[in-house]
C-alpha cells in the first residue's frame, strides 16, 4: 500500500515505498507454534479432576501470549513502513500512536548500507543515511538493501540535467 497522495506535496512524487523485511515475524511464528502447541499438550493431559476453572486458566494465558507474542509484533511490522520520493524519506511506525520522521534529500550527505550474514541470506539490510548536523538515520530491515541504496544514490547525487539553449 503506497503513500496517500495527499500526504506528498507538489510536484513531490514516491519513488520507494516499503515495509520492513519479513524476518521480523519469524519470531511471532515460532511464538504462535510454541504457544498453540504448549496449550494443546496441557488441555490434552490435564486430568478431568481439576477444577473447572483451569481450563480457562490456560486458555486465558495462552490468548495473553498469542496477543504479547505475535498479534502485536505482527502489528508492528504491519504499520512500519520507509518512502522515499523525490524530496524526502518518509518513516512511519506505530500501532495506536503513530510517529512519523521526515527527512529532506538535501540533508542527506552519505548513504552506505550494512548487511550480516543472515541478512545476506534474507536480502534486506539496514540503510544509513548521514546528514551533516544530525546523527546518522539507520532504517533497520529494509528488503533489497542494495537496490535502495542504489537508487538512494541516483536520487541524492545525480548530475543536475544540462541546459540545452543555443544562443544565437
Amino acid at each position: 500500500m503506497a503513500l496517500s497522495r495527499r500526504l506528498l506535496g507538489p510536484q513531490e512524487d514516491e519513488l520507494i515505498h516499503m515495509r520492513t523485511h519479513p524476518k521480523a515475524l519469524v519470531g511471532p511464528v515460532l511464538v504462535l507454534i510454541v504457544v498453540v502447541a504448549g496449550e494443546g499438550t496441557a488441555l490434552g493431559l490435564m486430568p478431568p479432576d481439576l477444577g473447572a476453572w483451569v481450563p480457562w486458566a490456560v486458555v486465558v494465558l495462552g490468548a495473553v501470549l498469542l496477543v504479547v507474542g505475535t498479534v502485536i509484533p505482527w502489528l508492528r511490522w504491519l504499520t512500519t513502513t520507509y518512502t522515499v520520493t523525490t524530496r524526502r524519506i518518509i518513516t512511519r511506525r506505530g500501532i495506536f500512536t503513530r510517529t512519523g520522521h521526515d527527512l529532506p534529500l538535501t540533508r542527506i550527505n552519505d548513504v552506505s548500507y550494512e548487511r550480516s550474514l543472515l541478512d545476506r541470506m534474507l536480502g534486506c539490510g539496514t540503510l544509513v543515511l548521514t546528514t551533516a548536523a544530525d546523527a546518522p538515520v539507520t532504517l533497520s530491515d529494509v528488503p533489497h538493501v542494495e537496490q535502495v541504496h542504489l537508487e538512494m544514490n541516483e536520487v541524492l547525487f545525480e548530475d543536475p540535467p544540462q541546459s540545452t539553449s543555443t544562443a544565437s
